[in-house]
């Protein structure tokens, strides 16, 4: 503090941030030794005597007393043996020890002057304990929400050694961001901690750890934890018996659902009416797992409650319904939906889209997707997703395309699986101009292609029987970056054993050995027909027996092919023979 006022400098006022002074004050002191280093290593030491011209040098009082500690040293026997040696032979182990005492000193009189800043920073600057605690927990807090954890968990234990100890909900933005980062070690750690020293966890804290165990798939440890919850005076509310309830679900254990359920029910103070959302998961669960009888049952006694009733109940029964082919029950409740008032979201009318053209019924879907667009529910890329492949899959591809289009002029850019559908479509159908036009349209918004596209557009070629063009694009494929697939592969082979050029669907095979893509029965049953096709029925036996061995599921089509090649060559007992061994394998 003395150099403060020695120095008179309006920049190191007290109420300036101490990290302003402590650079200058760095700056000074580098300032100093620089100069004492050059003093010493020449023969002539030159240090101004007059004060003012020190301070001007960015040092005042300090230098003086650095000058005046440097004659002591230097005068002093067990340092510097004799002043001609000094001056003379410049012994390199005396300079360093003046060159030490030096620092040392410098360095004990920083930290002196830090902890005072400090302090005065504390005193003078006024400085709120009480609201640097809740500032810290607002940091400690924004922390948790960016993910940041470890600073977070850092932040936490200073406070604690400083006697301040966050409050609940700063626990419980901590405990919750561990829980749904998946280190549920740590987060045992902290509720331990919570248990032990404090705040005691509420049911906010039971409820993300609970959500934690169940998302890692442990329900065992999840249930622990609610006896734990009970035991410590903590009740379990609607939230934690919908986490319960879906993960038992999720893991197929419905009757344990069904019977969780009930009990927090009935433990809880609002007993006239079951959990909604609770019992909504658990109709879903019955759906997904077939039992439509005991999914119908929850829902009747939903639906005796009219004022407990919503949108996605709705919207869970159809979904239900739609998905175990009960299209004219789902139609049903989205006409009871609407005569009750409920108005149907996007989510609704996709389910019935999907419904109704996965049942081939066009019409149907048409005229549910007018209803929607009359309603004012605006389709999402999920809802015209749906629409161009269930138009596509029955073979509108123009009427897909128009769709596609629609979708452009709204600014939604199709994802690649919509491109694809469009391509493989028109290469289905045979045109393969407009699969190439839809490709450079989708390169124009900025779509990569990906396997698939190639695929599609190689299935396209090989139609036509292009086969060297539809190499080529197998070619651009590597050459972007994307390597062929088990499909490309396949359509290649196929295509070359149908033209006859067997001798390039083997190289094709050996290739596809090499690069590591494993082959399949199709790949096998198209090498058996290359065989064939070249009168090598030995070779074209040895690798059906091998695709008996390998245990990749077989069926009667490479049988069929080894069958007739022997018949077509009249070794009919050759032929009879393999198809006894097929039986007798197959048994």
């Amino acid at each position: 503090m003395a150099l403060l006022v020695a120095r008179g400098d309006p920049f190191l006022a007290p109420l300036l941030s101490s990290h302003v002074f402590l650079l200058q004050f760095m700056d000074s002191i580098l300032d100093c030794v620089k100069r004492n280093v050059a003093d010493i290593l020449f023969s002539k030491t030159y240090i101004h005597p007059h004060p003012r011209i020190c301070e001007q040098n960015g040092l005042a009082l300090p230098l003086e007393d650095a000058v005046e500690t440097q004659q002591n040293w230097m005068a002093r026997e067990d340092c510097l043996p004799g002043e001609d040696n000094f001056k003379n032979n410049r012994n390199p182990k005396e300079v360093y020890n003046v060159l030490d005492g030096l620092l040392k000193g410098n360095l004990e009189r920083l930290k002196s002057m830090r902890e005072s800043t400090d302090v005065a920073g504390m005193v003078d600057g006024g400085y709120n304990l009480v609201a640097n605690h809740e500032d810290h927990e607002g940091i400690l807090r924004n922390l948790c929400s960016e993910g940041k954890l470890g600073a977070a968990l850092w932040l936490r234990e200073k406070m604690i050694q400083r006697g301040a100890v966050p409050d609940i909900v700063s626990h419980n933005y901590l405990l919750g961001g561990l829980c749904r980062s998946g280190n549920l070690e740590k987060a045992g750690f902290l509720f331990a901690d919570m248990l032990k020293v404090g705040p005691s966890p509420n049911t906010v804290s039971f409820n993300s750890y609970i959500m934690g165990y169940c998302r890692s798939n442990n329900v065992d440890g999840a249930l622990y934890l609610l006896s734990s919850m009970v035991s410590c005076g903590v009740q379990p509310n609607r939230v934690t018996r919908n986490i319960l309830v879906h993960a038992l679900c999720k893991r197929g254990l419905l009757e344990e659902a069904r019977k969780l359920l009930g009990q927090l029910v009935n433990e809880d103070n609002d007993k006239a009416t079951s959990d909604l959302v609770a019992s909504t998961i658990l109709m879903d669960g019955y759906f997904k797992n077939g039992n439509v009888l005991e999914a119908v049952c929850i829902w009747d006694k939903i639906s005796q409650e009219k004022n407990k009733m919503d949108v996605i109940a709705y919207n869970s029964f159809i979904h239900g319904l739609n998905s175990n082919g009960d299209m004219r029950s789902a139609i049903g409740a989205f006409c009871q939906m609407l005569k009750k008032g409920f108005h149907p979201d996007v989510f609704t009318y996709n389910t019935l889209l999907r419904g109704f053209y996965e049942g081939g019924k066009l019409c149907e879907a048409s005229h549910v997707h007018s209803i929607m667009l009359l309603m004012g529910v605006a389709p999402d890329l999920i809802t015209y997703k749906i629409i161009i492949r269930g138009l596509c899959a029955h073979g509108d591809v123009e009427k897909a395309y128009e769709f596609l289009k629609l979708m452009l002029e709204k600014s939604m850019v199709p994802d690649p699986s919509i491109w694809n559908c469009v391509i493989h479509c028109y290469g289905r159908c045979g045109d393969l101009g407009r699969a190439l036009f839809v490709r450079d349209q989708m390169l124009a918004f900025g779509i990569a292609p990906n396997v698939f596209t190639y695929n599609a557009l190689i299935d396209a070629q090989v139609k036509r029987e292009n086969l060297s063009d539809a190499y080529l694009l197998k070619q651009e494929m590597q050459q972007n970056g994307l390597f062929a697939d088990v499909v490309t592969y396949n359509l290649l082979i196929g295509a070359a054993c149908n033209l006859g050029r067997t001798h390039f669907a083997l190289w094709l095979y050996d290739e596809m050995l090499t690069r590591g893509c494993e082959p399949d029965i199709i790949t096998y049953t198209e090498l058996i027909r290359a065989y064939c096709v070249r009168g090598d029925l030995n070779k074209a036996e040895r690798l059906f027996e091998k695709i008996q061995k390998s245990g990749i599921p077989i069926n009667h089509v490479p049988l069929k092919i080894l069958v007739n090649g022997y018949c077509k060559m009249g070794q009919l007992n050759l032929a009879f023979n393999l198809y006894k061994k097929w039986l007798s394998n197959w048994n």
